[in-house]
């Protein structure tokens, strides 16, 4: 076996259609994070982006993409906005997590969103979290049948709004899936950050690689990632949008968000209602709405996928260093999550400093 390690555009196109073809073999969801496209994006913002190249008897068995920062720490690719990650291996590979972790100079790698199945790193994992998805698999009349027979007064009441919102500006509420004009996803942007702001964390707009590499990734055409704008409008007035990434079968929610102008209408509801219908009758099967507790999530899903959280180490004192550094923050992040006294605390301190932030 030998590993290799190369920036990603260095890939040629038989590495990445190995890659690939690794990935559908794999039985896992065909999520677009995990496809070379996403990877090669990242490396076009983020300059210390590399891939392991794992090969067997001279043929590709396996593809690791990683950041590479000081002291050897590494971190997934993309890590802060990616919402799955992991290796790709061919089957059966017989490879520790370790000897991968050396071959790339790597004392630590660290992860938020580690793909359920990613039997080289999951047991590192010291969360694990559910992802909301939709099941669209068997139509949007089955999913709308379901939506009704589970909650009958939230479909009824989401469909009562689109009908208001259309009287409300004098015109049909209209939907678009996938949106290409540039000046859409802007909009979307804006209204993103300024939620950000609005509820006191970080704006991710704010930093120039990630809305770079969603402006690359809306441009990214792929069978297995591909970016989709999806837009409701109202009288041709955008009123509600979402950024993702798609594959033949899933689509990854990444970036909703909608005018606030609008907000008694939940247009936010009847987008994600509009894209799972549009997403059914393309052909996909299923819309991961992505870690993290929201009640529009627990409203729409169907089931959960399994994330996890973690870090996988090799012995030594770099690894000790980055323990020492990131630990304490994961163990107190873990400590005020998983009590809803403090979570509710928390969640009214950042909302107090986001009407700080507005003043």
């Amino acid at each position: 076996m030998r590993i290799r390690v190369v920036k990603p555009g260095e890939l040629d196109e038989g590495e990445a259609e190995a890659w690939r073809e690794l990935r559908a073999k794999s039985g896992a969801p065909a999520n677009p994070f995990m496809e070379p496209e996403f990877t090669l994006a990242v490396g076009g913002v983020r300059p210390a982006a590399r891939v392991a190249v794992i090969e067997d008897g001279g043929v590709p068995a396996g593809f690791f993409p990683f950041e590479k920062g000081p002291l050897g720490h590494g971190r997934a690719i993309g890590l802060g906005v990616s919402d799955c990650q992991g290796a790709v291996l061919r089957p059966g590979l017989r490879l520790g997590s370790r000897e991968l972790l050396r071959a790339c100079s790597l004392s630590a790698w660290e992860f938020d969103n580690l793909e359920d199945g990613q039997t080289l790193f999951v047991r590192d994992g010291v969360e694990e979290f559910g992802s909301p998805v939709i099941d669209v698999g068997e139509g949007y009349t089955a999913y709308e049948e379901l939506l009704r027979a589970r909650s009958p007064k939230f479909h009824r009441t989401t469909t009562a709004k689109e009908r208001k919102l259309g009287r409300a500006t004098g015109d049909e509420v209209r939907f678009v899936f996938d949106e290409r004009a540039p000046a859409a996803l802007r909009t979307l942007m804006e209204w993103k950050s300024a939620q950000y702001r609005r509820t006191g964390r970080r704006d991710r707009f704010a930093q120039e690689w990630i809305s770079t590499l969603v402006r690359r990734l809306h441009e990214t055409r792929a069978p297995g990632c591909s970016g989709v704008l999806s837009v409701l409008y109202a009288a041709d007035r955008p009123v509600a949008a979402h950024f993702g990434l798609r594959s033949r079968t899933v689509l990854s929610c990444w970036f909703p968000s909608y005018d606030t102008e609008f907000a008694k209408y939940s247009p936010g509801l009847i987008l994600h209602l509009r894209m799972a219908e549009a997403a059914a009758a393309e052909g996909i099967g299923m819309l991961d709405l992505g870690r993290g507790a929201a009640e529009y999530k627990d409203a729409l899903k169907t089931g959960e996928l399994r994330v996890h959280e973690g870090s996988s180490t090799r012995p030594g004192a770099r690894a000790a260093l980055y323990r020492l550094s990131r630990e304490p923050s994961r163990r107190a992040h873990s400590y005020v999550r998983n009590r809803p006294r403090l979570a509710g605390f928390a969640q009214r301190t950042l909302n107090q400093v986001g009407r700080l932030r507005g003043n």
